[in-house]
């Protein structure tokens, strides 16, 4: 339906580069804009005291839809490992999906779900590292949300998420999608090193705050219908590209 749709389209917006090529090399034609995900600041930040969770235990956090794009299942196979080199840790899944009950039959020792939470910024500061290990993603928010409270991530090097982090994460935050291996490597290398996870929650929240404001993503939007309305001067919607308002059926003949 994208293709369809982008015969209508004055601009196809897009949330990363990685999106943008993506939709090219799936036959969407028409001209780009790349704006990347913001987040609330306000909402999203380390200072809001962090949420005091279990024994102390290293605690990793994933939020996200239960369901196969999110891949929570790739997840589960890799934390056996994670346990057996961090004795004790703990991952809680929070988030709610078609793939809940599988899931949970799925999950070994040390795995807690809690559902869907109003509030995931209190998760995201009880943990002390953050995982998303989607198949895919446009620029996944959780991430942005993540970096804005203070918090390390291991991501899956797909859709955005190299765009989303700072230069200095890349070596550490991302791994091959489908790898259950290399992300309970990832893992236990950020677990095991607390001023590494530090420096990197650091460099991340630096990183947001400089690029990822919802008010600036909100503002270049706005920015970018200005700049449409402006050089199409129209006031009712378009038609595919290489029609005329002629050639397309009027309201009044539809309705008749």
């Amino acid at each position: 339906w994208e293709r369809y749709g982008a015969r209508w389209a004055d601009r196809l917006l897009c949330v990363s580069e990685a999106e943008r090529r993506t939709g090219e090399q799936a036959g969407v034609r028409g001209e780009f804009a790349v704006l990347p995900n913001g987040v609330d600041l306000t909402a999203f930040r380390p200072d809001g005291g962090r949420y005091a969770y279990g024994d102390g235990a290293p605690l990793v956090v994933c939020v996200g839809r239960l369901c196969r794009q999110k891949g929570q299942d790739v997840l589960l196979r890799a934390w056996p490992a994670v346990r057996a080199d961090v004795p004790g840790a703990r991952l809680v899944l929070v988030g709610d999906g078609p793939d809940a009950a599988e899931l949970r039959q799925r999950a070994g020792e040390g795995v807690e779900f809690v559902g869907a939470a109003a509030d995931c910024a209190r998760w995201y500061r009880a943990a002390d590292l953050v995982v998303l290990p989607s198949r895919w993603e446009g620029m996944a928010l959780a991430p942005l949300e993540a970096m804005a409270c203070g918090r390390a991530l291991v991501l899956t090097d797909t859709g955005g998420a190299r765009e989303s982090l700072p230069g200095a994460a890349l070596p550490y935050a991302l791994v091959p999608p489908e790898a259950p291996l290399a992300l309970a490597a990832a893992l236990v290398r950020l677990l095991r090193a607390p001023v590494l996870r530090a420096d990197l929650a650091a460099a991340g929240l630096a990183h947001v705050r400089a690029r990822h404001d919802v008010g600036r993503t909100a503002r270049a939007v706005s920015a970018l219908y200005g700049a449409v309305l402006a050089r199409t001067g129209r006031t009712s919607p378009p038609g595919p590209r290489g029609t005329t308002a002629a050639a397309r059926p009027s309201r009044e003949s539809m309705s008749s």
